[in-house]
């Protein structure tokens, strides 16, 4: 279950090319940090970073699934798979 205290990224400022390096880089760390939620923080007002986000985490093969967090629609929470 992911929590205030999971690890998050936030990609706020960073460009649609920078954030698929900084987000895979941060997804295979978690993985073998054996973290199972992580979060990123991707804004709700332009939908660019956020759909880029999503299209990384579709083809992530450490990705178990994802969802924008109903409460705060500016954050993606990740399930990871964890081997």
């Amino acid at each position: 279950m992911y929590t205030s205290k999971s690890p998050t990224l936030n990609v706020h400022g960073e460009t649609r090319d920078t954030v698929v390096f900084i987000l895979n880089d941060f997804i295979n760390d978690n993985v073998k940090l054996r973290n199972e939620y992580i979060g990123v923080i991707h804004g709700y007002s332009s939908t660019i970073l956020k759909n880029k986000v999503h299209e990384v985490l579709k083809h992530h093969k450490n990705v178990d699934s994802f969802k924008v967090d109903p409460f705060n629609p500016g954050l993606t929470i990740i399930k990871l798979k964890l081997k």
